[in-house]
Order: C-alpha cells, then structure tokens, then sequence
C-alpha cells in the first residue's frame, strides 16, 4: 500500500490503520457483494469523518445528512469510515485512494494537512476538505463565513437574556471557533452594548469535540455566572450544554435557561430548551461537490458559504416557534440584510 511507502507508522499506527484498512474491506464488498472497483458504472465516494462521528448531531451528522442525500440524487457508491482517533485518518483516506475512489471527502478542519500529503501523492484523485484550505489542483476547499450566522444567533440570545449575561461554549481553542465566538458577541452587543458574554473552550486536542462531561461542567459554571443563554460550538461535547439547561428546569411552562446548537439543526435534542441553531450547511456544500464530480464539473480551489449563499443561519421550526418573538426575527433578517449588502461589517477572528 502506498500508505506505507510515504511514511513510517509506529507499530500501534500500522495496528490502527491494519484495522481501518479491514474494516473498509468489509465496506466495499457490501451492498450485494460488488466492490468499488468492480462498479464502473458509479461514482465512487468516500468521507471520512473526524473523531466525533456521523452521529454527533452536528458537524459530521450535517456532512453525512449530505453525502446521504446525494446517494439518494445521484448513480454514486458512497462508503464512509469512522476513524475513532486521529492516527486512523491518513490510512482511511489512502484506502479509498488505493481503491480509486472518483471523490473522496475529509470532514474537518484537522485532517487538512493529512489531505494535503495524501493528495500530493493521488494527483488524480479528487478531494474535499471541509473547514480546511489547500491550494493544490485537486482539491476543493468548502469553507464558511460562520462569524455572519454567529451574529444572528448572539441577536436572539441577547434579546432572551434575562439576567444579561449569555455564555460561549467553543470545542478546542483555535482560531475557527473564536470565529463562532466573536461574531456571536458582536450580534449580542448589537442588540445590548453592555451585555456580558463568558467564553470557555473545553480543550486544545481534537478531545476537546467528543467529552460532553467537561461540556456540562463548564455550562454549567456559566450559569452559575449569570449566563441564561449558551451558544454552543464543541461538537459532541456542546451536548453536554444542552443537559446543564434542562437540568434548571422551568417556570411558568418556560425554560430558565436556553441553549443554541450549532452546524445541524439541533432544535429538537431538548425542545423547549434550544432556543435556535446557528446551521452551517455542510450538508449542502457537501451535496454540491459530489454534484459536480457526478456531472464533471469538480472545480479546486476555495469555495466560500455565506449568509448570500445560504451557507449559515439560524433555524426556526416548530420546536422553537414560541420561543423567539416576531420582533426579534425581524430583527435577525435586517442585520442579515445588512451584513448581505456589506452595511455590517462582522469581524472574521481569523482574519480572512
């Protein structure tokens, strides 16, 4: 495998990768006993997820919302490998290579550098990194503008606010989710300049998306601080959030506390107590890409997903309908208008 002709794998590696390698044999000889290769009348597609999983309810579950949807859409064979730890990511990605994958997705903003060096040495692969950039010509860049939703959703918590205090939960502490965090803050100050915003991160290390304990602990050392609202962006941990908010109950038939998700729509892990999502379609960006392969029009390079593409905002159904006044949502779509039109301008706390 070409795998190991690039790099030297510690023997736990090379057992990690032995083991993905097995697991996505069984992948490509399901679906009727047909492998990827012996299909040459489908595109074949493989994502690979990050250590958080397809069902985090969020990042990953939109990513695999997505590749689903183009499955049902399009003549594709879609495999997928969950790597459960970093070490696993390269091998998983060079398997599908090895097989001549036409497309092969890596979701995340870590695995970017791994996709970097993988396809350098498949230069006729093509591949997608979610929330990572490469400049190399086989490779398509699906970023967002998570600082414009982020705004919105901070317009809606400082208008629930009672207590005038709202709280940040961010995953591992890097500049992409200080982009959630900043754009949040200034939609919140939009609305109340003098309302207060406490940050937490829970980690440095890809850990930090998948521990819900220490996610519950710091929402709720944010609600002991006064913090009524808690915009989540931590993936599997930030569903610790949503239990720190339950757990205060309600008054009157209203919850005291309110949560936001994040990336998927996540109103209805807590109804009652989400007051929104900031969506980041993934899902969508995700669907467009294997679209082009599917019709040949796979194009490298950056592609941005802003409130002007619909690529984030914030999510209204029936599980948060009475929970966000009229007044509040007409509110949300003037600044969206505004940031649309370059009226507001929201920081990009990483700079771009």
């Amino acid at each position: 495998m070409k795998y190991n002709e690039t790099k030297n794998y510690s023997r736990k590696e090379k057992m990690i990768g032995l083991t993905v390698l097995l697991a996505l044999g069984l992948l490509l000889s399901g679906c009727g006993g047909s492998s990827a290769a012996e299909d040459k009348s489908k595109i074949k597609v493989g994502i690979v997820f990050d250590i958080g999983g397809k069902d985090d309810r969020s990042f990953n579950a939109a990513a695999w919302q997505g590749v689903q949807r183009a499955a049902k859409d399009f003549p594709i064979m879609l495999r997928d490998i969950e790597p459960g730890t970093p070490n696993a990511i390269e091998p998983a990605m060079r398997a599908f290579a090895e097989q001549n994958f036409d497309l092969i997705i890596g979701v995340g903003f870590a695995q970017a550098p791994i996709m970097e060096q993988v396809a350098k040495d498949y230069p006729n692969i093509q591949f997608a990194i979610i929330d990572g950039v490469s400049k190399l010509p086989n490779v398509a860049s699906l970023v967002f503008k998570e600082h414009e939703g982020s705004y919105l959703v901070g317009i809606l918590a400082a208008k629930a606010s009672r207590t005038g205090t709202i709280g940040f939960l961010g995953g591992m502490d890097i500049g992409l989710i200080h982009r959630f965090a900043q754009g949040y803050e200034e939609g919140a100050k939009s609305v109340n300049p003098n309302i207060r915003v406490i940050r937490h991160f829970v980690g440095v290390t890809d850990a930090a998306w998948n521990n819900p304990g220490k996610g519950k602990e710091l929402a709720l050392a944010q609600i002991g601080n006064g913090a009524d609202v808690i915009f989540t962006a931590a993936g599997n941990s930030g569903l610790g959030a949503f239990d720190a908010v339950e757990q205060q109950g309600m008054q009157n038939g209203r919850a005291t506390h309110f949560v936001i998700g994040v990336d998927s729509n996540q109103n209805m892990v807590k109804p009652g107590f989400v007051l929104t999502s900031m969506v980041k379609r993934v899902d969508n960006a995700v669907y467009d890409i294997v679209a082009d392969v599917v019709n040949r029009g796979f194009k490298p390079g950056v592609h941005v997903f802003g409130l002007d593409k619909d690529g984030v905002g914030y999510a209204m159904d029936e599980f948060n309908k009475d929970l966000v006044t009229p007044d509040t949502i007409q509110l949300a779509e003037e600044a969206k208008k505004k940031i649309i039109a370059g009226e507001i301008k929201v920081t990009d706390a990483m700079g771009s």
